[in-house]
């Protein structure tokens, strides 16, 4: 993968082990969830799309990159989004310790409650869905491990019009959506998103955050 000048590539994942998912929801339902923000680009216009479109989503955050932009995050939080931990440096954690990944799973949850502080942090999702000690630990801090149903592999990116069509094929009822808004160029997914949802919504599919 190629990241434009000044924005680091960051290896996608191998694996993943649906750890939770909306399979309990009724109906034509699905969850968006977006990793490794916040950027200061992409994540502001995603804000934007997801506030038209009247969508909740759940955002994954990278705790450095809260510490470097604690402003979009107070700008997720007050638009209503759900917060997931995801490291604070996306480092794959599947051969480390129990005792190494709740330090630096309370390290992430301190960098984004620095920028909003109080504010719950629901789910944790483990870089490169490797998965290792991180779902115990988690759920030891009062968060829930969150895998996912589809991911359509923006990391690549291969074009906006190919994202809408693995999103609106792929998605089926109750599923969780890997998708990301930082870590690279994310302006295809969100072109792609803003597509997305008013097309599925046409067709009775509703969005809300897993269940």
């Amino acid at each position: 993968m190629t990241a434009p000048a000044g924005i680091p590539a960051v290896p996608r994942p191998r694996r993943h082990v649906p750890v939770v998912d909306s399979t309990r929801l009724v109906g034509s339902y699905a969850a968006l969830t977006f990793d490794d923000g916040p950027h200061p680009v992409h994540t502001p216009r995603l804000l934007s799309v997801l506030r038209k479109h009247r969508v909740t989503a759940v955002f994954c955050l990278w705790g450095a990159h809260a510490l470097a932009h604690p402003q979009i995050v107070r700008a997720i939080v007050e638009d209503g989004h759900l917060l997931g931990n995801h490291g604070m440096h996306h480092d794959d954690m599947t051969d480390w310790t129990a005792a190494r990944v709740r330090a630096d799973l309370e390290e992430t949850s301190a960098a984004v409650r620095a920028a909003a502080p109080g504010v719950p942090i629901p789910y944790f999702r483990a870089p490169y869905g490797n998965w290792g000690h991180t779902p115990q630990v988690a759920a030891d801090l009062g968060m829930v491990p969150l895998g996912w149903r589809l991911a359509v592999r923006d990391w690549e990116p291969p074009g906006t019009g190919e994202l809408l069509r693995r999103l609106t094929e792929g998605i089926a009822p109750g599923a969780v959506v890997l998708l990301h808004d930082g870590g690279g160029d994310r302006s295809q997914t969100v072109d792609a998103v803003d597509a997305m949802v008013p097309q599925l919504k046409a067709r009775g599919w509703r969005f809300t955050t897993p269940a």
